[in-house]
């Protein structure tokens, strides 16, 4: 049984079936890829995954736990953190800023004016923060607005503040997406350098086929809602309904 585990998982809106049967096993400490052509169903399973919605029947377990029906908060105090498409950082405010209310959140998941002021102050918090920092080569920006950053810039920002939750499974929803071919590589470095370092597990949803070749170590291909095919990097490659439904030759070959 992986730490992660989705049992058929069926969702509509309206006649729209967006998944059906939808069956999904992430071992501990892997990673573990979905693809699929836009529509396949992708996000509305990444939904799921956090709570954000609810199938019309199925179950989703994190480490035994149904995720279903908790709150942001809840789903973060379990282990699970999540990188969205679109950076979810506070452009107003300073890379260090952005960091240490990172690091204060996972403590207590408040987020008053007060208690932000107060978390400035605390030499707890800004050890961690600075120590993010200096793991993810961002200690020389700590001083810029976000707002201010590259787009490579910001999504190793959003992972380092997803980081400093301390998740044990790790989620992210097209991590590279609008990214020049070297961010992107740094992108895949860093993603391998923090499987090598922690005790974490990365489920990766990316139409980027460069990038889930150089990390997955499973990867589970939707179509239309439904699963085609679960397996190894090497053999969805050649895997001949994955060619059909997905990849194409030139893609494979890429």
């Amino acid at each position: 049984m992986g730490i992660l585990e989705v049992k058929n998982v069926n969702k509509r809106f309206g006649g729209l079936k967006a998944l059906s049967e939808v069956n999904l096993s992430v071992e501990e400490n892997s990673v573990h890829a979905i693809i699929g052509p836009n529509g396949a169903g992708k996000s509305t399973l990444l939904n799921c995954l956090v709570g954000k919605l609810i199938p019309d029947t199925g179950s989703v377990m994190f480490d035994g736990q149904s995720v279903l029906g908790r709150n942001a908060y809840e789903i973060n105090q379990m282990g699970i953190s999540r990188v969205f498409q679109t950076p979810e950082i506070f452009g107003d405010l300073t890379v260090m800023e952005n960091m240490m209310i990172a690091c204060f959140a996972k403590r207590d998941g408040a987020f008053t004016l007060q208690a932000i002021g107060n978390m400035m102050k605390e030499k707890e918090v800004v050890d961690k923060a600075e120590h993010m920092l200096e793991s993810m080569n961002l200690a020389d920006k700590r001083e810029m607005h976000t707002a201010s950053m590259s787009r490579g810039d910001k999504r190793r920002m959003e992972i380092a503040m997803c980081l400093a939750q301390e998740p044990r499974l790790l989620l992210l929803d097209e991590p590279t997406a609008g990214m020049a071919r070297a961010d992107t590589n740094n992108t895949i470095d860093l993603l391998k350098k923090i499987k090598d370092e922690r005790d974490i597990t990365i489920a990766i949803i990316e139409h980027d086929m460069h990038v889930v070749f150089s990390l997955a170590e499973r990867i589970t291909v939707l179509a239309q809602g439904t699963p085609l095919v679960e397996d190894t990097p090497e053999n969805i490659k050649g895997h001949p309904k994955v060619r059909e439904a997905y990849l194409g030759e030139t893609q494979v070959a890429a």
